[in-house]
């Protein structure tokens, strides 16, 4: 995380659930934020937040945000955290859909040119700056009306309006500083292509963005030398906007363009601090059929204003961003769910069998996936699935594959089910996925009948002995139009455990990308022939977590463990 100086004023832009804004400065350290007004310098109005949540604390050039207690957490972009320093344009949530958003700001993001404009107003030489005229008093008081137009802008940023209604009240301003007829505010999307955000004419008018032509030539020299084109008066101007087609059939003869960028962050490379310029946001537009004369001041004026639309452009992006996130996690929680629902809840024992199952997903859902379902009187199945890839895309396979195999509970033939499963998947190629598949049956005799669809092999554990049950190869479902599915049988002897297991267990991967493999698994079963299975499941999984040593893993984990009961019980 760089580490960008601090600055003696910065503040905070709580964006509420309405998009409606305010900046609260941050006056003195520890500054409290939370839920109700008491010992809290920003109470943020949401029941689900704690009444001490989080905390903002100064150490040297530096400002850190602090989790106090958070039920939900604190996040800084996303990521959750305990104690990390603030940088320009950091987004602050507390892991709620639908609440409120907090942007941290320096002081270089604030409306700068205020104060700085407000001393030009003090002494002759501020007022001839400003006026241009010997008539200086006359001068002042126009400096002030314009400099007025700038403050209410300021206000309005704070104020709690919707999005589009501060944009409109920016560019009134804007136009009644310069005089215009009519103003446009361009914004980008995500590619950078521009698109009319909004616009507006004189006396505070709404105008269908549609029918303003802004001159492509003005605003592409803005672009191209990231600066403001500002044009008084046409007969002065390049010769290129002179001669431009919407200049000569709209007859302008004043134009305005700003570019708008967000906020520059600081680098740290090689221990150096540099500011990067902002992303690219839009352009405010001007124009009018008049010459115009632009004082100093006004070209001050229009700068802090296109600065404050860009920053309010700038915190909506953030804030739509972060919204969208939370939305795409709601979905992703739902469809987690959906997928949990549908895995076997309560594994109860069978006559012929014990059986215990676990799945955990690396993402929010996965394309693993186990069940276990008696076909008739005498004999149950179980299965594991490994849909390729990862994510929603996979667990929407893996879904599709539940329901299609569930159809052998009433009695259809698993070798049919799984040939039509692989034409469907073959003939809709443009999927992109197979899947891997064991299928088993057990009757009370101890007889085994599978299907194997590519999966890796079970492992025996018999006598705490472990052996593989197969080593034949097959081909997933999906993958070839042709593959053919044969079953085959064996026998599990009273205390045989089957241990099924998805490639998540035998290709997770430890610091120096090291597989745990076949060969750690058997270890960590051998011997385990008689504890209970939820213990073995256990055992694999801790084996698995000690050797990753917190490696993040990238595929789906799944153990089922399967039991045949004793002479006893099976009888």
């Amino acid at each position: 995380m760089p580490e960008a100086p601090a600055v003696a004023k910065a503040a905070l832009d709580v964006i509420s659930p309405d998009n409606s804004r305010r900046r609260v400065r941050l006056t003195e350290f520890p500054f409290f934020v939370g839920r109700g007004e008491a010992g809290n310098d920003l109470s943020i109005p949401d029941t689900r937040i704690s009444q001490q949540c989080a905390a903002i604390v100064q150490q040297g050039e530096l400002y850190y945000l602090e989790d106090r207690g958070h039920h939900r957490g604190v996040f800084i972009n996303q990521e959750k955290i305990s104690r990390q320093a603030l940088e320009e344009g950091d987004i602050i949530t507390f892991g709620l859909e639908n609440s409120y958003t907090l942007i941290f700001r320096l002081s270089e993001s604030e409306p700068a040119s205020v104060e700085k404009l407000l001393t030009r107003m003090d002494g002759m030489e501020g007022m001839e700056a400003i006026g241009g005229a010997a008539d200086a008093s006359s001068a002042g008081a126009a400096g002030l009306n314009k400099l007025n137009l700038l403050l209410e802008a300021t206000r309005l940023l704070h104020s709690n309006l919707p999005l589009n209604s501060i944009l409109e009240a920016m560019l009134d301003r804007a136009i009644k500083v310069t005089d215009a007829d009519r103003g446009l505010l361009l914004e980008a999307d995500a590619s950078g292509a521009l698109r009319h955000r909004l616009a507006r004419r004189r006396g505070s008018a709404s105008l269908p963005p549609e029918e303003v032509s802004p001159s492509q030539t003005a605003v592409s020299m803005a672009l191209k030398q990231h600066s403001s084109v500002i044009t008084a008066d046409m007969r002065e101007a390049d010769g290129a906007l002179q001669s431009a087609k919407s200049v000569v059939v709209q007859r302008l003869r004043a134009v305005v363009a700003i570019p708008l960028y967000s906020m520059p962050r600081a680098q740290t490379t090689e221990g150096t601090v540099r500011l990067q310029r902002g992303h690219f946001l839009g352009v405010l537009y001007l124009d009018s059929q008049r010459p115009a004369a632009f004082t100093m001041l006004d070209r001050q004026i229009l700068d802090a204003i296109a600065s404050e639309s860009a920053n309010i452009l700038d915190n909506a992006r953030l804030v739509e961003r972060e919204r969208e996130r939370q939305r795409i996690d709601q979905e992703l929680s739902i469809a987690r769910d959906i997928q949990q629902a549908l895995l076997p809840r309560k594994i109860r024992d069978f006559p012929e069998l014990t059986i215990y199952g676990k799945n955990y997903p690396c993402h929010a859902c996965g394309g693993d996936y186990f069940d276990i379902f008696p076909i008739d009187e005498k004999r149950t199945a179980f299965l594991v699935a490994d849909v390729s890839g990862k994510g929603l895309g996979a667990a929407l396979l893996s879904t599709m594959l539940q329901g299609a195999l569930s159809g052998t509970s009433i009695g259809a033939d698993p070798v049919r089910v799984f040939q039509h499963i692989n034409h469907f998947l073959c003939e809709h190629e443009e999927v992109g996925r197979y899947a891997t598949l064991f299928f088993g049956t057990l009757d009370r005799n101890g007889n085994l009948e599978y299907l194997n669809a590519g999966h890796p092999s079970p492992l025996l554990l018999r006598r705490g002995e472990v052996s593989e049950l197969y080593t034949e190869g097959s081909y997933p479902v999906g993958l070839l139009p042709n593959a053919e599915f044969t079953p085959a049988r064996s026998t599990l002897e009273p205390g045989d455990t089957l241990v099924l297991f998805s490639d998540g267990i035998t290709e997770a991967v430890d610091i120096n990308e090291e597989e745990f493999g076949v060969s750690r698994l058997r270890e960590a079963m051998l011997g385990q022939h008689d504890v209970p299975l939820d213990h073995l499941q256990q055992r694999i999984y801790q084996a698995v977590e000690q050797f990753a040593a917190g490696t993040d893993q990238a595929d789906d984990i799944t153990l089922l463990l399967v039991r045949r009961s004793s002479h006893d019980a099976a009888l």
